[in-house]
């Protein structure tokens, strides 16, 4: 697997995979070989994780590229091995969906699918209002009818992530958090930063308008994503899929999310073929 390239976002240095490169080299496929791979995937990770750990270790960098794909991952900035910032004016779903526009732009890629799990399908669904032309299909991970309603409680996991010790933090859900920051080594101060920052609203006014095909798949357990049905439903060229038995931490590797997406991706390539 390609180790990691970085390039400046804006003067913000990002950290990316590209299973296109080798060796600090872009390794070009032949027009037929592109044709026969399809788009490549853009995939963005949710809050408080990283390429590795979300895309790696859970077997889906593989998955993709073992069917053949170009498959591009972004630490979003704050996190993994990404530049850390410490004000809140720094991040936000449409900044960071800017951020994974410059990566396409650095890499050439003039369209692609784009994941995204949790926070990540907020900023790809950012990305997708303003750069539609670039995102051939969606796939909103993690996250269903709360893209809309919102998450509450973003207070005590910001207050979780800024305590001297896990010890001292007794909210089930913001201790869940700080536990999973721990875990994927992260700056606590950056990542307390992102989730105290400016939340920006979407609509379901907003949602109903995208115009690309869109898989919304959510645990059926997951009470942090809501309802991938209800979301759904306000998206005319969208379709559910529930992951039996799955919360919100443990839906993102299971191998029938993987399936579904692998399925979503190529009927959306064959209906344009």
């Amino acid at each position: 697997m390609s180790e990691r390239q970085f390039f400046q976002s804006d003067g913000v240095r990002i950290a990316y995979l590209d299973t296109a490169l080798a060796d600090g080299e872009r390794s070009h496929l032949d027009e037929p070989s592109r044709r026969t791979a399809g788009l490549p995937v853009l995939l963005i990770h949710g809050f408080a994780s990283n390429i590795a750990m979300n895309w790696v270790a859970t077997g889906w960098v593989e998955a993709l590229s073992s069917g053949g794909r170009r498959v591009v991952a972004i630490d979003n900035r704050g996190h993994g091995a990404s530049a850390k910032l410490y004000e809140l004016t720094d991040y936000g779903a449409p900044l960071m969906a800017e951020d994974a526009r410059r990566l396409l732009d650095h890499l050439g890629i003039e369209k692609a699918h784009v994941v995204g799990y949790s926070m990540g399908s907020r900023i790809a669904a950012f990305l997708a209002f303003a750069h539609g032309a670039r995102v051939a299909s969606l796939v909103f991970g993690g996250l269903g009818i709360n893209m809309v309603r919102g998450m509450a409680g973003t207070g005590p996991i910001a207050t979780a992530l800024e305590a001297k010790s896990i010890d001292d933090v007794t909210n089930p859900t913001a201790r869940t958090f700080r536990a999973f920051a721990e875990l994927t080594n992260s700056d606590l101060r950056a990542l307390a930063a992102c989730i105290r920052s400016s939340r920006a609203k979407i609509s379901a006014e907003m949602i109903g308008q995208l115009a690309c095909p869109v898989l919304v798949a959510v645990g059926e357990h997951d009470v942090v994503g809501g309802s991938a049905s209800a979301l759904a439903e306000l998206i005319p060229t969208a379709r559910a899929f529930t992951i039996a038995g799955r919360e919100h931490m443990k839906a993102v590797g299971d191998r029938t999310f993987k399936a579904e997406v692998a399925r979503f991706l190529d009927d959306v390539e064959r209906s344009h073929a």
